[in-house]
């Protein structure tokens, strides 16, 4: 079945250039727009889709508290926030605001597509470019990794940990480190355990906060 898309923009080019994206692959189904936080979130209770793409700055409530709001009722939703800015900062309030992803409107369409399949099917990679924006801001201020997550890491974990903090997929980082996807998935599983996270998205932030990783 095609994933079910509400999108969320006020802004009508945007929305139809979205929705034409989107139209042209089979995997995807546009059942619905809403042009700002109130009727999104009326749309996303009478059509319950499976990915909502949420502009971030919209009139009246922004798209990242729309999403607090969302997630608080409809929690099996999917939320992607869509913007122009590639700031840190927003990634991390997506994030926790509950967003499943972040994805930047002047990306290429293919790499849309990639992207809101794998967000599609559990994954939440972060986008390359805002990866590297965190990586340059967190290498001027240097901070000593913690001893404990240091610890309690297997080297084939931080290998791992590695890879998704710079946006790479279950499938490229199998491709990259020569082992199947269904064990990249175990190694996800057991690195959440072990550091007491419940998703992809709270893993990435977690890392980056936390610079769990060498620049």
């Amino acid at each position: 079945m095609p994933v079910r898309v509400l999108i969320v923009d006020d802004h009508a080019l945007s929305r139809r250039g979205i929705a034409s994206i989107l139209g042209e692959n089979e995997n995807f189904q546009v059942v619905g727009e809403a042009v700002d936080g109130e009727e999104s979130l009326k749309k996303a209770e009478s059509l319950r889709p499976d990915l909502i793409l949420m502009d971030i700055r919209m009139p009246g409530q922004s798209g990242l508290e729309v999403t607090r709001i969302i997630k608080n009722q409809f929690p099996q939703i999917k939320i992607v926030i869509l913007s122009v800015s590639d700031d840190a900062q927003d990634f991390f309030e997506a994030i926790k605001n509950g967003a499943q992803g972040y994805l930047l409107k002047n990306m290429d369409t293919t790499y849309w597509i990639d992207y809101l399949m794998n967000i599609a099917r559990g994954e939440s990679p972060i986008p390359r470019t805002i990866a590297n924006k965190i990586l340059e801001e967190f290498s001027r201020h240097p901070h000593k990794q913690p001893q404990v997550e240091s610890e309690i890491l297997t080297v084939r974990e931080k290998e791992i940990l590695l890879h998704v903090s710079n946006g790479f997929s279950n499938r490229e980082m199998g491709e990259r480190l020569y082992i199947s996807e269904s064990t990249v998935k175990n190694h996800m599983r057991n690195i959440m355990e072990k550091l007491h996270l419940r998703s992809r998205t709270q893993l990435i932030a977690f890392v980056y906060k936390n610079r769990m990783i060498n620049n």
